[in-house]
């Protein structure tokens, strides 16, 4: 059984302490919060937002907020004030319950999986993660494939820099390509 993300967080000062040498636990990186965002696009299709809406809520087990546009844009047809999308943050218990059902459910089945990229670790230690389909969590409902979404998984760490968040994540269990 592979192991969860709090046991790995606990175990992983003594694993990485002599690669960046620190000199407490309290160096540890730690997640502070993952971030999960769905773009709905200018749509005007109440149905496809609500369902969107909903589905977004039975993975994540918390009611997503909508996020409005800033901006008119023409060009996109979107006017100030247009919902273009929907954000979830997690925190603690149900952030680590989230990462467990990513790691060791959902990204082992997406179609022809070979490992997640890790070059979308940013300066600051977070790193952000794309899914086209939301049907790879087992809490959506594989009958109902028409209206199939993507959406973006930003893990946000207390790491310093790109390497010691890489290494952090994959100690936590990150698939990472070779």
């Amino acid at each position: 059984m592979p192991k969860l993300v709090k046991e790995q967080q606990k175990s992983a000062y003594a694993d990485l302490k002599g690669n960046f040498g620190w000199t407490g636990v309290m160096q540890t990186p730690k997640v502070e919060k993952v971030v999960i965002s769905v773009g709905t696009g200018s749509t005007k299709d109440k149905n496809k937002i609500k369902l969107i809406e909903g589905r977004l809520a039975t993975i994540t087990g918390q009611k997503p907020a909508y996020r409005i546009t800033k901006k008119a844009i023409a060009t996109y047809k979107t006017r100030v004030g247009d919902k273009v999308g929907y954000q979830v943050t997690l925190r603690g218990k149900r952030a680590e319950d989230f990462l467990n059902r990513l790691l060791h459910v959902a990204l082992p089945r997406t179609k022809d999986f070979k490992g997640i990229p890790g070059n979308s670790i940013d300066d600051m230690g977070n790193y952000t993660l794309g899914i086209k389909e939301h049907t790879v969590f087992p809490e959506t409902a594989d009958e109902e494939l028409k209206d199939v979404f993507g959406m973006a998984i930003t893990v946000v760490t207390t790491a310093k820099t790109k390497d010691e968040a890489k290494a952090y994540l994959t100690h936590l269990g990150f698939p990472f390509k070779k």
